[in-house]
């Protein structure tokens, strides 16, 4: 099993998908405001580790995740899109159905569908589902990272263990560090192979210099006996400083400058300390003469300033006071226009007040005036007079059916009376 989908889900998880930032409870550290990228990265290899840009990108045609793609806000409808594309893509992973989202469904139906598989894997969602609607944000990384470990856990992936370096790496890296050390006397001896290799032809040896000597006309041949025979020098001084002259130029020794080597910075340090040295006479010669200039210069202005305030010193003062009475008239406005902004205040509400009471007493004098009110007033006396008249109507034929219906119940109370004393006499016969 992925040691992500082990640690993942008690570490960064805990709780739900915003337990770091969208429960709001607990405390955030200067660090936190970053974990989303931490976790956006561990995403990305556990997609790659599920083989998302062959089964995944290739389906689609679109570019491989970045790995900050779902922390920051780029174009919210695409990123939208390819959340819930990629949460069904994890969601069949993990061997569950899950039908391809089109840009054509209901986000808010998407959302549910995938928040509930979520819950089925016993993780608990404390933020609210819209925020999964921008595509983007600490949010929707959770609910991809646990949909990640979930398809991880279904794909049965393990990690394999270490293989450790063999002895034949260690020993080639040995060679290697050993080949890259720098050993000047290795250096000395191939720059000295090279150029005995190049110019051997115009090199006088001093090893070969016992096989020769040098005759009176200054040319060479090859001695008859060896070296060690030799006891005492027979050669001409002349003969000897000629034939030095001549072969001089011949004894030339060609370095090969290497920009590694410590000689070649020795000379060069030599040089800049010279040419810091020569430069610095003149420089010193110039900063005394530009101190000098602006020492005069300061001492004008200087002057200059001491000759202004006393010419000034009358003008400022004129000034001061009329700052001072300046600052004074302003604190005296303040204070007035207070007063005047109460006041205005106020007759602003007066004015209302008087408004009112004119609109009370313009509807007054119109209904004194006005007959109307009276007319209604009659109409309705006249309506109530007719409704009286109807109700008595109404009263008096409801009395006189209820007078036929009590006679009529005496009517048959008396037959019914009779008919019993009938039948009374003629059982007693």
């Amino acid at each position: 099993m992925s040691r992500e989908t082990s640690a993942d889900a008690e570490g960064r998880g805990g709780g739900g998908g915003g337990g770091r930032g969208a429960g709001g409870s607990e405390e955030i550290g200067p660090g936190q405001i970053y974990m989303p990228f931490v976790v956006m990265e561990d995403l990305l290899d556990k997609l790659k580790l599920l083989n998302y840009e062959e089964e995944f990108v290739g389906q689609l045609r679109m570019r491989p995740l970045n790995r900050h793609y779902f922390v920051l806000q780029t174009n919210s409808g695409e990123q939208f899109f390819l959340f819930t594309s990629l949460a069904a893509w994890l969601i069949r992973k993990s061997g569950k159905m899950f039908d391809q989202p089109q840009e054509t469904d209901d986000p808010n139906s998407t959302i549910s569908k995938i928040l509930e598989f979520v819950r089925k894997l016993g993780v608990t969602i404390d933020f609210a589902p819209s925020k999964l609607k921008q595509g983007f944000g600490e949010q929707a990384i959770f609910v991809l990272d646990r949909l990640s470990d979930e398809a991880l856990r279904s794909s049965n992936f393990t990690w394999n263990s270490p293989i450790p370096p063999g002895r034949e790496d260690q020993e080639e890296d040995q060679d290697i560090d050993e080949d890259m050390e720098v050993n000047l006397d290795r250096v000395e001896e191939e720059m000295a192979a090279e150029y005995s290799e190049e110019e051997e032809d115009d090199i006088l040896h001093i090893d070969n210099m016992g096989s020769y000597a040098i005759d009176r006309v200054g040319g060479l041949q090859e001695a008859r006996d060896k070296p060690e025979q030799i006891l005492q020098s027979n050669t001409d001084a002349e003969a000897w400083n000629l034939e030095v002259e001549r072969v001089a130029p011949q004894l030339k020794v060609t370095v090969r400058v290497d920009a590694r080597d410590w000689r070649h910075h020795l000379e060069q340090m030599h040089e800049y300390r010279k040419g810091i040295q020569d430069s610095l006479v003149t420089t010193k010669t110039n900063l005394a003469r530009l101190q000098e200039d602006i020492g005069k210069t300061l001492e004008k202005i200087s002057s200059r300033e001491k000759y202004l305030n006393s010419q000034l010193e009358a003008p400022l003062g004129e000034y001061k006071q009329l700052s001072q009475h300046l600052a004074q008239t302003r604190e005296q406005y303040k204070s007035v226009s207070g007063g005047v902004t109460e006041r205005s205040r106020l007759l602003s509400q007066i004015t209302d007040d008087l408004e009112s009471v004119k609109s009370e007493m313009e509807e007054r004098g119109t209904s004194m005036t006005d007959g109307s009110p009276l007319v209604n007033i009659r109409k309705s006396l006249a309506r109530v007079k007719a409704e009286i008249v109807a109700m008595d109507v109404r009263i008096g034929v409801v009395e006189h059916n209820l007078l036929q219906a009590r006679m009529k119940d005496k009517t048959n109370l008396q037959r019914d009376l009779h008919m019993a004393v009938q039948q009374n006499n003629i059982f007693k016969i």
